[in-house]
């Protein structure tokens, strides 16, 4: 298919975009209504420029600059905030406009609306509904989505020619602020997005949803102009995943991408994702012996002789640099009650990636998911040294965390680690 009009569209889009038409045509008057006063934008370097309040875009100013800036640029930030490039300013404030070469929130703008380029083909090439397709911290992007049948990497070539379509299409991304009443309308056909609209939204407060082309999507953005901006994509990988990462839920199919502004950097990520799969540690620690993974425990180390050699060697080694920088070693446990973490604050923000449990005394206990709050615990019960210096101590336990979503955990071994303490890392830096 080499266009957007030889795709057909399931029934459920066509409802969908007869919703936000009616939508966005009723809120047309409200943004004519905004007051259209002049204002002031402040530029990095100082300079000021003028423009006009629920008119003048950042994308503008960045034309009045340069055009060459303005083909670079990808999102902009007004004050502290992440912005689009098409969306008005509404007052005074401070501009500066991001590149992907240079700004990690480009770049996360940038995966974000290829999370979306994504979800309109799989919504048009499986017909399913879209769950969450969020950016990557480490590169790249996903979309799960809720099909019949499973994805597989047969289908990805159909999956690349609608991608190929859209960004061929140049279609806009168009923001549209609605109630909650009018999100829950618009999304009406997926209950996927209705649970979320209910658990996110609050009554009273407002929400955002982005179109480009056929695909509405919930969403807070920003996002990019068009999707022309995405010169080159490439599906990658899939696999099942849980919605909200509970297992007790509905299995859903996951998409993975990745893109870029230019294909020359498309094919230099090819090459270091080649190199790096030659250095995988899992390939080299069954060449060379050394341990392996299993089902059986996902996520952990089996180690084998050679291997457990290396791994005694190096404990020998960070406990020698240890004692030299004057640290003591001690051991925690590995099974907390969440009052640990309620305490350290990490409950409300890890709860999902922690493997917790009940006692039969009805009591919330997890595996410890890091070191810090356990050592820290510790070190209220060693006696102080001179002047009253709270002692130095690292850790030599497991820590375990989960990540269901994935179908994946780890645990690491009992140790001191790398990752968990900053003794080690002192002393890593040092020997380097």
């Amino acid at each position: 298919m080499s266009s957007m009009a030889e795709i057909p569209l399931p029934a459920f889009v066509q409802e969908r975009i007869g919703v936000w038409e009616r939508l966005k045509a009723a809120k047309a008057n409200e943004a004519a209504a905004a007051e259209k006063k002049r204002i002031e934008v402040t530029l990095p370097d100082g300079k000021k420029v003028e423009g006009v309040a629920f008119e003048t875009t950042p994308l503008q100013v960045a034309e009045q600059i340069s055009a060459g800036l303005a083909r670079a640029v990808i999102a902009a930030q007004v004050n502290d905030k992440v912005w689009d490039l098409t969306r008005p300013l509404e007052g005074d404030c401070s501009l500066a406009l991001l590149k992907f070469e240079s700004d990690e929130a480009a770049k996360h703008v940038f995966w974000h609306s290829s999370a979306h380029i994504l979800g309109q083909a799989l919504e048009l090439a499986f017909g399913g509904q879209l769950c969450i397709g969020p950016p990557l911290d480490n590169g790249g992007f996903y979309y799960d989505v809720a099909t019949k049948e499973p994805i597989l990497p047969a289908d990805f070539e159909r999956v690349q020619k609608i991608v190929a379509a859209i960004i061929k299409d140049s279609q806009p991304f168009e923001r549209l602020v609605l109630t909650k009443a009018e999100a829950l309308e618009l999304f009406a056909g997926n209950k996927y997005k209705v649970e979320l609209i209910g658990k996110k939204v609050k009554d009273g407060e407002l929400t955002s949803a982005y179109r480009c082309g056929p695909l509405i999507d919930l969403c807070r953005g920003p996002h990019l102009p068009n999707t022309k901006k995405v010169e080159a994509f490439k599906v990658t990988k899939n696999s099942s995943a849980y919605w909200l990462g509970d297992a007790a839920n509905d299995s859903l199919q996951r998409v993975y991408g990745i893109s870029f502004p230019t294909k020359k950097q498309l094919k230099e990520w090819e090459e270091f994702q080649e190199k790096a799969a030659k250095r995988d540690h899992r390939l080299i620690g069954k060449n060379q012996e050394l341990f392996f993974f299993d089902p059986l425990s996902p996520g952990s180390a089996f180690w084998l002789p050679h291997g457990t050699r290396i791994y005694t060697k190096l404990v020998d080694y960070m406990r020698e640099q240890y004692r030299k920088r004057g640290f003591s070693e001690v051991i925690t446990p590995n099974i907390y009650n969440h009052d640990l973490w309620l305490t350290s604050g990490h409950l409300p923000h890890y709860a999902e990636n922690m493997f917790s449990f009940k006692t039969r005394e009805n009591e919330n206990f997890a595996l410890k998911p890091m070191s810090k709050p356990a050592s820290t615990h510790t070190r209220r019960r060693v006696t102080h040294r001179c002047n009253n210096a709270p002692p130095q101590t690292a850790p030599a336990t497991a820590s375990c965390s989960s990540r269901p979503s994935a179908r994946t955990a780890s645990c690491r071994s009992a140790s001191p680690t790398l990752a968990c303490c900053t003794a080690t890392r002192r002393a890593a830096r040092s020997a380097a």
